[in-house]
């Protein structure tokens, strides 16, 4: 393991140059792999999880969701936070802020983005507890993908620029991420349930924080500074995938389903104006919708 450790990092310092020795020695950052273990694992656990729970009851993990995302909402809480609180200290520049020339608060926020970092260990949990509950529907392309690629994308930020121009887009998600993780508490809760209305508003609000995290960091490029132009370039890619992703994510869970609802409404409407044949009709289709539902 530790000459594979060496080749790795070997290999990782002619591709990318020499990393930021403020985090030497920090935990689960002095070597890639045990973060290529962790993201290999979930991906596993995603794939043989839904055949192991094919046959079983699910769980309900109510009251360890509540506790779960609880957890995860006063993290985002205190990363938003400290992470805006160290930006005005340090002075930061928004149109681009290299990685030393924020004094203490550079310190800061390397330590901020540390549990942003891990924090995205911890979020493997919100595949494994739809796993658990047999949610499998909400295993996507798009939930896996976003969670798989994050630990490993800020592992790599983490070593070689873990302060400076890399806060914005923390800073954004960990806010969305206190709406989300407050949403999704509440809604472990059922008595909560019928007055939470803003989940279609946290999807438009993610899909806000892509685009503006896109103009940020092109701010980097046109008016550049120390920061490594590589890391902007391919942050523009990684959320102009994420917003590919998320706007078909919406249009299939949102538009689509407005347009099912108007459409039902429209068929039950005719039924009722045609009589007994149509209204038949239109029992049929709603009982098959329902099994389709259910399976």
């Amino acid at each position: 393991m530790e000459l594979m450790d060496k080749t790795i990092n070997s290999y990782f310092d002619v591709w990318l140059g020499p990393r930021d020795p403020r985090v030497k020695g920090w935990l689960l950052l002095e070597n890639y792999t045990p973060t290529f273990i962790f993201s290999a694992l979930y991906l596993l656990i995603v794939w043989l999880g839904p055949k192991y729970m094919r046959n079983k009851q699910p769980f309900s993990c109510r009251g360890i969701l509540v506790i779960y995302n609880l957890g995860l909402t006063l993290l985002s809480l205190y990363m938003f936070y400290e992470l805006v609180t160290g930006v005005l200290e340090g002075g930061y520049n928004f149109f681009c802020q290299d990685t030393h020339s924020g004094g203490e608060a550079d310190m800061k926020i390397i330590r901020v983005l540390w549990w942003y970092y891990f924090s995205k260990l911890i979020e493997f949990m919100d595949t494994f507890f739809f796993i658990l509950r047999k949610n499998n529907h909400q295993i996507t392309v798009l939930h896996v993908y976003h969670h798989a690629t994050m630990l490993n994308i800020w592992w790599f930020v983490m070593n070689w620029v873990p302060c400076g121009h890399s806060y914005f887009g923390a800073t954004l998600n960990s806010f969305i991420h206190v709406l989300m993780y407050s949403y999704y508490g509440l809604s472990a809760v059922p008595a909560m349930r019928p007055y939470l209305w803003w989940k279609k508003y946290i999807t438009q609000g993610q899909l806000i924080q892509f685009v503006l995290t896109i103009f940020q960091t092109s701010c980097g490029v046109v008016w550049p500074c120390a920061f490594p132009q590589g890391w902007l370039y391919f942050q523009i890619s990684y959320m102009i995938s994420l917003i590919i992703l998320f706007t078909n994510f919406y249009i299939q869970t949102y538009n689509k389903k407005a347009s099912s609802r108007r459409k039902e409404y429209q068929n039950g409407s005719m039924a009722i104006a045609n009589g007994y044949t149509n209204s038949f009709s239109f029992l049929e289709n709603n009982v098959k919708q329902r099994k389709q539902r259910k399976d």
